[in-house]
């Protein structure tokens, strides 16, 4: 097992200083407080609207005339967008220069949010949303390569845990924002406010990018690995889409047809990237990472965090709607001291790494659980006449338990990655996070609503919050596996 620490030296990009310029020094860092505050706002974007969208369904469903399927569609069209192309994503910015692919993402997101909010109808929205999740895509693991490149030491892991608490306060903001959006109807536009808020915030980002953000690649750029992109495209579609629409659909035959390719098209990617590296060209996902004892044991406790949290995500957002009959505004509400908590535990981290290593981690996850576990017995006692208050408690320390588990597991899949590696590391790493939350919405969101008509909307949310809790355990173990030193 690996006892790397966490802040461990790794080698840094070659300078791409202008000619002229003062050299990097570490008074002169290379991205600044002003550059890492614009590639985590960059980061927040396509983040928030992987969950913004949740709590303005039912308006879109009204105004567009939208079937269950559809509606599917616009959740899954962008995150299926969004996973299946990331790692190809960070690849280029590996190699065309991650500030470029930073710029060219940025306006490609606030282009394709305007079209969001202009969709006319609900397959016009679906497109958008597809290719919204493509820009994301380009634009995310920029963000994360940059700072693996741009700092080292201290300034990268405050830098690495500040991204972490952006990715886990993102996502509940997302639908704490949407709620508001929705709820205000700024100028009559209802829901179309929760894409179009993206264009000018976009704009500001690029803007401030073009100044404040260096340019970083690859010192040895390779061409793109087209059999691998299309077989790893392939295999995350056949995954992704019928779990998360099949369910809507009635699962049709192309539903299990496509399941049922799966397994090939992820053991033909498998093959091809291991005869790629052996033969010495350069596979879309080198077999190598996967060989880094921190990449792997941080991988593993990625995907049942992202499983867990985006079932829950989506599961409160339907329970305290259809359930509480909270408003979109109340239902935001509801998730801010998740926000709050998630955000100041993630600031904490880095401290409280130095003193404990992985037992932070471990801590973090029991205190998830025991998180779940207040709110599930809150529910069982308090329904349906639950208070937004009386959600507060539980939901603050689910926050504290996340907040110390999320930016302390990137920290580890990063640390000990090589800079010429930093974009498809990035890229590996997201994708992981983002087919997690996936999956959570279509497993732990399938039993919620397969459920409901027997069980009732209470008893179906207590059955979606005591697995995700068994998740949790499960993680809680992986955990043991951590490298034990993590400063």
């Amino acid at each position: 097992m690996s006892r790397t620490p966490i802040a461990s030296t790794v080698p840094t990009a070659p300078s791409t200083t202008p000619a002229g310029a003062p050299p990097r020094t570490a008074a002169n860092p290379l991205l600044t407080p002003l550059g890492l505050l614009t590639v985590l706002l960059g980061a927040a974007l396509p983040m928030i609207d992987f969950f913004i969208v949740n709590v303005a369904l039912p308006t879109i469903e009204r105004d567009l005339h939208a079937g269950p399927a559809t509606l599917e569609m616009v959740v899954a069209g962008y995150g299926v967008a969004y996973a299946t192309l990331l790692v190809l994503g960070g690849r280029l910015g590996d190699i065309a220069g991650r500030r470029r692919l930073f710029l060219w993402g940025l306006a490609a997101f606030g282009l394709t949010s305007l079209a969001c909010g202009l969709a006319p109808d609900a397959w016009t929205l679906v497109a958008a949303r597809v290719t919204q999740g493509a820009a994301a895509a380009l634009l995310l693991p920029q963000v994360l390569a940059t700072i693996q490149a741009a700092t080292t030491g201290k300034r990268r892991a405050k830098a690495l845990s500040l991204y972490g608490g952006t990715a886990g306060v993102s996502s509940a903001v997302g639908q704490v924002l949407g709620g508001l959006l929705v709820s205000v109807d700024l100028a009559g536009s209802g829901w179309r406010a929760v894409f179009l808020v993206n264009v000018p915030i976009a704009a500001a980002a690029w803007l401030l990018a073009a100044r404040t953000v260096p340019e970083t690649r690859s010192p040895h750029p390779s061409r793109v690995d087209g059999p691998g992109t299309v077989l790893l495209a392939v295999a995350l579609v056949a995954l992704l889409l019928p779990l998360t629409e099949g369910r809507a659909a009635g699962w049709p035959l192309w539903s299990w047809l496509l399941l049922a390719v799966f397994p090939f098209a992820a053991g033909a990617f498998v093959a091809v990237e291991r005869a790629a590296e052996r033969t010495g060209r350069t596979p879309l996902v080198p077999p190598s990472l996967f060989r880094i004892p921190s990449v792997r044991s941080g991988l593993a406790m990625i995907v049942p965090f992202s499983v867990g949290f985006g079932g829950f995500m989506f599961v409160v957002a339907v329970a305290l709607q259809s359930g509480l009959r909270y408003g979109p505004l109340a239902a935001g509400v509801s998730l801010v001291p998740l926000c709050l908590a998630f955000f100041l535990a993630s600031l904490a981290g880095p401290r409280l790494v130095a003193r404990f290593g992985r037992k932070v981690v471990i801590t973090g996850s029991l205190i998830q659980g025991t998180g779940l576990a207040a709110l599930a017995l809150t529910v069982h006692a308090g329904w349906p006449g639950l208070p937004v208050a009386a959600l507060a408690p539980s939901m603050t320390v689910l926050g504290v338990g996340q907040g110390l588990v999320l930016p302390v597991l990137m920290r580890i899949v990063l640390s000990e990655l090589p800079v010429t590696q930093a974009g498809v590391g990035g890229g590996v790493m997201v994708t992981t996070q983002q087919s997690g939350l996936a999956l959570g919405v279509a497993t732990l969101g399938t039993l919620f609503l397969a459920l409901l008509p027997s069980a009732g909307i209470r008893d179906a949310f207590l059955a979606a919050l005591l697995t995700q809790l068994v998740i949790v355990l499960g993680t809680t173990l992986l955990g043991l596996r951590l490298p034990r030193a993590l400063r």
